[in-house]
């Protein structure tokens, strides 16, 4: 997920403190192609109106640098996919089936989807491949979602916004279905690991790939 081309500056801004995490004005500045001054103006604007906070940093040299990032608030300027009936239908599966049914539930569920994931993985070729697709599928469904490789040959798997975070608090076991999700997906190509928990109070979920054979 990217921001329109024809988005806002405000929007690029969040859209970058989203994915990037606290940033300078100046470090905004230039990945989104204004100057400095007009993104401390949309800052302060964007402050006022609850949706981001900064911190001053200790610099090595000179003044302390002023990093800006998202409040907690903003988190409902980013899509939650059907947010109330998610929660609505978690309750009410565990109303009438109590935790075994909904256990049982978040099983199927990663069963189809896993199975549906595996459709879409390409029959042959690199492990980076297999990725790329599975981040452009986790992209589609809101999860603003990116790889990188890393110095010791293992990849990072980020997932920037969760667009079911609200089901999420409702039922934990959702998690454990998605880190289960990833793993049956890379079955035999990498081994999976969740680093950085949303639910844990981190900023993003981040999901560790050692390929097999390493």
């Amino acid at each position: 997920m990217k921001p329109e081309p024809s988005a806002s500056a405000r929007e690029k801004i969040l859209f970058y403190l989203k994915t990037k995490g606290p940033q300078t004005a100046s470090r905004i500045a230039g990945r989104i192609g204004i100057t400095p001054m007009a993104v401390r103006q949309h800052l302060y604007q964007l402050e006022q109106d609850g949706q981001v906070t900064f911190e001053d940093r200790k610099a090595p040299v000179g003044r302390p640098a002023r990093h800006w990032g998202l409040t907690a608030g903003a988190a409902a300027l980013f899509p939650d996919s059907h947010a109330d009936l998610l929660v609505g239908l978690i309750d009410a599966v565990r109303g009438a089936f109590g935790e075994p049914g909904l256990e049982r539930l978040i099983a199927e569920r990663v069963r189809q989807q896993s199975a549906a994931y595996r459709k879409r993985m390409p029959e042959s070729g690199s492990f980076e491949k297999r990725l790329s697709v599975l981040v452009g599928l986790r992209r589609d469904e809101g999860y603003m979602a990116e790889w990188q490789k890393e110095r010791d040959g293992s990849y990072t798997l980020v997932e920037n916004h969760c667009p079911i975070c609200d089901a999420a608090k409702a039922c934990p076991g959702i998690c454990g279905g998605e880190l289960a999700l990833f793993q049956a997906v890379l079955s035999g190509h990498a081994r999976v690991e969740r680093t950085e928990h949303m639910m844990e109070g981190a900023r993003r979920c981040v999901y560790r790939l050692h390929p097999a054979g390493r």
